[in-house]
């Protein structure tokens, strides 16, 4: 059965995601650069796939392989990003490519590779996962990644959203720790919660501030 794709499938929110939407049923492929299970093999029939988010090639692939064994996904997510400190003037140009083609280009490429399938069968989900509300100037890279996943969310939307596929971004305004404001668990219920909302009460962001979720 149609599953969920979880695309850089991390300790963090990538591991949380993948047993929400598992608990409910859904078989859930994991792409990262390590291919890693992330502790999940034999449950909820994860299977794990190899791709660095900056190759278009090897993304695509990973996408092509999982939709083989799984068929067209019911939800992606989109949860790879490059997150370092850097001021403004002081990444190098080649950073600052780097740092966007995997916060902002590969988003872009999962989703105009799986979202014409979902058109196709009339719906589907893709959540990116956003932060940084408030540009600053400490992640300058990350800051300006941020800005350009909503937009991203806005375009895809344009593109796909009359067809019936539900595009959004998770924003998550601070460090995620286990135990804390900013419990992975806790944030993973925002992307159950918008690939369950039908048509009429579809939201395309919502904000995990640690204080209250809007």
């Amino acid at each position: 059965m149609p599953g969920a794709v979880m695309i850089g499938a991390g300790p963090g929110i990538g591991r949380s995601v993948a047993r929400r939407f598992g608990r409910e049923g859904l078989p859930v492929a994991l792409v990262s650069r390590t291919g890693d299970t992330l502790g999940l093999d034999g449950r909820h029939g994860v299977r794990a796939y190899r791709a660095d988010c900056a190759d278009e090639t090897a993304l695509r692939a990973a996408l092509d392989a999982s939709a083989a064994d799984l068929g067209t996904p019911d939800v992606v997510v989109y949860n790879a990003a490059i997150i370092r400190p850097d001021s403004p003037g002081e990444a190098t140009v080649r950073a600052h490519l780097d740092a966007w083609a995997v916060n902002v280009v590969g988003a872009l490429i999962a989703a105009a590779h799986v979202a014409p399938a979902m058109a196709r069968r009339g719906g589907g989900t893709f959540i990116i996962t956003g932060g940084m509300p408030e540009p600053k100037r400490q992640y300058t890279s990350l800051s300006l990644g941020k800005s350009g996943v909503r937009t991203l969310v806005a375009l895809l939307d344009q593109e796909y959203g009359p067809a019936g596929v539900h595009v959004a971004t998770v924003t998550v305004a601070g460090p995620v720790a286990p135990g804390t404001a900013f419990d992975p668990d806790d944030i993973a219920e925002h992307y159950w919660r918008l690939h369950t909302q039908t048509r009429d009460c579809w939201e395309q962001e919502i904000l995990h501030d640690g204080l209250h979720d809007r």
